[in-house]
């Protein structure tokens, strides 16, 4: 298997970053995914089922998210971001952010060490600082959250492609320990419906449970779901909607739309709509 644990699944994510890039049309430009891939990721991409076939969600969560990041630090005074299990991102070095602003990657070791080898002489736009820790270490990640959440003023976490490899109990036990940063204001994430996870495991679910890295959670409701732990849903993009206007759809996508517009009542199209997306919390 060329995926051994999740940490190889950011490989497998540059490669896609890697792909839109070299489009003439690309909607955001990562210069150094194909850099951060490596051999590994292509290899990934080339032996997993559908590999390139399912580029578009990603890169429209990408394009998503840089939309939102760049929102908050813009216009609602975010000072830190805390980008958790960070993997290959590169958004400190390719964003047009603030020199000002304090950008904090964390990941596993081997990760953070791979990731800082490879981007070796390039010079982040902004405070950038990388904590080589383990996350589910929870006396770990608790000293390092009572550390930063006193550093930040007002802060954007992040857990992109993060949250599907959890079981429901950890997301819970992450979603109070961010909420425990009276600094921690927002929390941007990517999210998946039951639905889709049933679908993605007809393809997938074999070489990633054999590389350690299933997917697991999945909530009916993102909204309720969070509402408890002490985040409110203020924005949810839908991956379909969003590539869509991004012009980045998955093939034969409008012809589905048009035997949807037949045969798919008004509830129906809306529960799809939400089957993928990005969502921004802010905390209650």
């Amino acid at each position: 298997m060329t995926i051994n644990n999740v940490s190889d699944t950011a490989r497998w994510v540059a490669v896609y970053r890697a792909m839109e890039t070299a489009r003439p049309d690309a909607i955001f430009k990562d210069p150094y995914a194909a850099r951060l891939a490596g051999e590994q990721g292509e290899k990934i991409v080339t032996e997993m089922k559908q590999g390139r076939a399912m580029a578009w969600a990603m890169i429209t969560r990408t394009a998503v998210m840089d939309e939102i990041i760049l929102d908050r630090v813009k216009n609602a005074g975010v000072d830190t971001v805390l980008n958790l299990a960070a993997g290959l991102d590169a958004r400190a070095w390719r964003l047009p952010l603030p020199a000002s602003l304090h950008w904090i990657d964390v990941d596993l070791p081997a990760m953070s060490e791979y990731k800082s080898e490879h981007m070796k002489g390039e010079t982040p736009v902004c405070r950038y600082e990388a904590i080589p820790v383990d996350l589910t270490n929870s006396a770990v990640r608790e000293a390092l959250f009572r550390t930063i959440g006193t550093s930040a003023t007002s802060m954007l976490v992040i857990t992109e492609g993060l949250l599907i490899y959890l079981e429901q109990s950890e997301v819970e036990s992450l979603a109070r320990a961010i909420h425990s940063m009276p600094s921690a204001r927002w929390w941007l994430s990517d999210i998946a419906s039951p639905t889709l996870l049933k679908v993605m495991e007809r393809s997938w679910k074999k070489a990633l449970e054999e590389g350690n890295a299933p997917f697991k959670f999945s909530p009916v409701d993102s909204a309720a779901f969070f509402a408890p732990l002490g985040w409110r849903e203020i924005v949810f993009k839908s991956a379909m909607v969003e590539a869509r206007r991004l012009k980045r759809e998955m093939r034969m996508m409008w012809l589905w739309r048009i035997i949807g517009s037949v045969t798919m009542s008004a509830a129906k199209k809306k529960e799809l709509e939400r089957i993928s997306g990005v969502i921004l919390l802010e905390r209650t």
